[in-house]
């Protein structure tokens, strides 16, 4: 059934399909999704539709997508309506006679009364029994307190208040929904969650997309994207003489269609209505995608065959990528997640109304030419509530949690009502497939070959380290590229709210790393653990570096008390918000109650943040600062010089420079590693010699992938094997000559170098 364009809103009819009469409700053109149990309008005014149509088994409301109420939930309407019908045509509920008044004032107190709960009956029926309920109560205490002459006047109203109470008890919603009236809260509609659950059938796509290039816009640039051949998109950028913002203009393959091609989608689609995965199966998303996969493609071929249209092996495949991808997918999401140079994606409320901006790694903040429906971000809010496992409703309206589709990978924050007044909003951030590697930053600039060569000695050092910074700072990516420094035989136990660390990648590697998934501090109730406690259990699973996604809230108790076990014998890392080393003190100190002394144990803080180009236009991120934690103090580390940088950054050279401290033997955190290697203590200069091998090896690394024009080079495959390499080579080393010195090392890692680039054919 689809109603025809321009009809009015709210028209309904029924239709008699399959042996049963179903009420279809127009709902195209609202500016919501029709939903009962979120809408008392919605509720009632389909109520009104059964008081006309009380035969009906099924509701169907039909809008881009259509949703649908089934036999059990259209019975619980139907009761309501019946209800309504007999109070108002054969009780007469509202006449004079029926309210027994014998004065003015007692029919306007009774007629507003029985009014009001025949107007929440049809909406909040809820609501309407437990004013009902009231209301009997204080008819009694009122009825109590009259002479028994006035009594005899009065019983047949409390008479027709009881036996319409009655009728509400022997409702099924009610005995129904009697388990959960105990936690009813007037005006939330949660409750009827319980029992409203829409099927919804989503159609093929319903995200516009304005094709037409802007007449008074300029050609930036123009590239595709693509996981596979078959699948390309053409993006285009576009540059608006009157705008600072950059255009994002995006065509995809299922907008350039041929007709044959669109007709089978929209065809599949109707089949396709009837397999939608349950709940659980949303767990395992890469089994349920390719399950899915592969039917789209033998549906297609057999209703290409059907239809007589020519459909080869590549067509079949687009066709059948498209089809999931606008299903059980995320649409247009998708594809924007397949362009490389992407970072952020936002999708702001009232997203039907709002274009998707986007941060593009050359251009910047972007706008697009994409305005996702109102269906399909909905749609998305509910897979990404089954895929995760949390909560996403009024009580909890922020969700936290990750898309993997392949070797796509992103971090997904959703907020939505109360928070957000406006309705669903997104916020996706894309990572790397490959992780982040200290070579790749240099490569990007975010820090230089020094400041890549004193991470691999810290690391190696088994030191402390939070890595500081503000929002898409690249904190996360920082830390990812450091656990690749961390020497594969030795265990990592990695703690996350939400995973985004490149554990999966890390793993192919042969690194040997246990995950944990804990309970987002956003989140009030879960079955998930805690942070603290995933902190305190890993602390328990043996000898382990500990890698914390990011420190948030009262796990930073724990975190601290990983950190005084752990120094001294394996690395603990992590992120934290933060813009300086003082503000990681204040931060943790102050706002997550950590003592003071505590925090001690943390050795270096590392501060990353966006620096804007003098235009405003762009930011490029930096790394500004790796500083020490020194023991000495004891109140407050500014005031008695407890924060020493080793590195700087030099905004006029826009470069990472070592301070004096540290190339004067000065730090105390690099001389106390030094104290456990033979060889080293007491002797600076053989200290700084080996900061500046790996600094050489880095950049090495990086020249050789510019040279050869392959930057497969700087990826996490060869990263992991140049440390490798490297290590292996410098226990030699030692042994030969009691010191992995640079002039002994570099030469022999080099000629490992120029091999296997030449093995690898690079």
């Amino acid at each position: 059934m689809e109603f025809k364009e321009g009809s009015p809103l709210y028209a309904h009819q029924v239709e008699r399909e399959g042996g049963e009469d179903i009420l279809y409700v127009n709902y195209l053109g609202a500016s919501f999704v029709p939903n009962i149990a979120e809408s008392a309008d919605v509720m009632a005014k389909t109520v009104d539709a059964l008081i006309e149509n009380p035969n009906v088994s099924r509701i169907v409301f039909v809008q881009q997508k259509n949703y649908n109420y089934d036999k059990q939930e259209t019975n619980y309407l139907i009761e309501l309506a019946q209800i309504y019908v007999y109070l108002i045509k054969q009780e007469k509920i509202l006449s004079r006679q029926s309210l027994f008044a014998t004065s003015d004032e007692d029919f306007a107190r009774r007629y507003n009364d029985v009014f009001s709960f025949l107007f929440l009956l049809k909406q909040d029926p809820v609501a309407a029994y437990h004013d009902l309920k009231k209301l009997l109560i204080e008819e009694r205490i009122f009825i109590d307190k009259l002479p028994e002459k006035r009594k005899v006047d009065e019983v047949g109203y409390l008479h027709l208040l009881m036996k319409t109470f009655e009728l509400m008890e022997s409702t099924k919603i009610l005995r129904d929904l009697f388990q959960y009236l105990g936690d009813y809260k007037r005006g939330s509609r949660e409750i009827y969650d319980k029992i409203f659950k829409a099927d919804t059938i989503p159609n093929f796509t319903f995200t516009r997309l304005v094709l037409d290039l802007p007449d008074d816009s300029e050609i930036i640039d123009q590239y595709k994207i693509a996981q596979e051949s078959f699948d390309e998109s053409l993006v285009t950028i576009l540059k608006k003489k009157s705008e600072s913002k950059y255009i994002y203009h995006l065509t995809p393959p299922e907008n350039t269609l041929e007709e044959d091609y669109t007709l089978l989608l929209n065809l599949a689609r109707v089949v396709l209505m009837e397999h939608q995965p349950k709940a659980e199966e949303f767990t395992d998303t890469e089994r349920t995608r390719q399950v899915f996969f592969n039917i789209s493609k033998d549906l297609l071929q057999d209703l290409a065959q059907t239809k007589n249209i020519d459909l080869d092996y590549a067509g079949l495949n687009k066709l059948a990528t498209i089809l999931v991808r606008h299903t059980i997918g995320f649409g247009v999401v998708e594809v924007l997640l397949q362009d490389k140079k992407l970072q952020d994606i936002y999708l702001n409320a009232p997203i039907p109304q709002t274009n998707i901006f986007l941060r593009h790694g050359d251009y910047g903040e972007c706008t697009t030419n994409i305005l996702p429906s109102q269906e399909d971000t909905d749609s998305w809010a509910a897979k990404f509530r089954m895929i995760s496992g949390r909560p996403l409703d009024e009580a909890n309206p922020i969700l936290d949690t990750q898309l993997e589709i392949g070797t796509l990978r992103a971090r997904i924050a959703i907020i939505q009502r109360p928070l957000s007044m406006d309705g669903l909003s997104y916020a996706v951030r894309r990572h790397r497939e490959d992780p982040w590697t200290l070579p790749l930053f240099i490569k990007n600039k975010m820090l230089n070959p020094f400041g890549a060569g004193l991470f691999s000695f810290l690391i190696d050092g088994s030191r402390t380290l939070l890595v500081a910074g503000t929002r898409s700072s690249g904190k996360t990516s920082l830390l990812g590229s450091l656990m690749l420094e961390i020497i594969p035989k030795y265990r990592m136990v990695v703690i996350e709210d939400t995973p985004e660390l490149p554990v999966e990648s890390l793993r192919k590697l042969n690194y040997n790393i246990v995950r944990m998934k804990v309970r987002s501090a956003m989140v009030k109730t879960s079955n998930e653990v805690s942070a603290e406690d995933g902190i305190r259990t890993s602390l328990r699973l043996g000898d382990s570096s500990l890698i914390i996604g990011e420190v948030r809230s009262e796990e930073a108790k724990a975190l601290y008390e990983a950190m005084r076990v752990g120094a001294l014998a394996n690395v603990v890392a992590g992120t934290i918000h933060g813009a300086s080393p003082y503000g990681v003190f204040d931060r943790v100190v102050n706002d997550l109650n950590v003592p003071a002394t505590s925090f001690k144990a943390t050795d270096i803080i590392a501060v990353a943040n966006p620096i804007k180009t003098p235009d405003g236009l762009k930011f490029m991120r930096r790394l500004l600062q790796i500083s020490e934690i020194r023991k000495h103090w004891k109140e407050d580390p500014v005031a008695e010089q407890g924060f020493v940088d080793l590195v700087k950054y030099n905004v006029e050279k826009d470069e990472l420079e070592p301070t004096d401290d540290l190339i004067n033997g000065d730090s105390e955190i690099v001389k106390d590693i030094a104290s456990n290697v033979k060889g080293w203590a007491g002797n600076w200069d053989a200290v700084y010699d080996n900061i500046l091998l790996r600094a050489k090896i880095k950049k090495e690394i990086v020249d050789i992938s510019k040279k050869l024009g392959n930057e497969k080079i700087l990826e996490s495959e060869f990263n992991a094997l140049s440390n490798n390499a490297f290590h292996q080579i410098s226990e030699s080393v030692m042994e030969d000559i009691g010191l992995p010195t640079g002039e002994r090392v570099f030469p022999e890692w080099q000629k490992w170098l120029n091999q296997e680039v030449k093995k690898r054919k690079l």
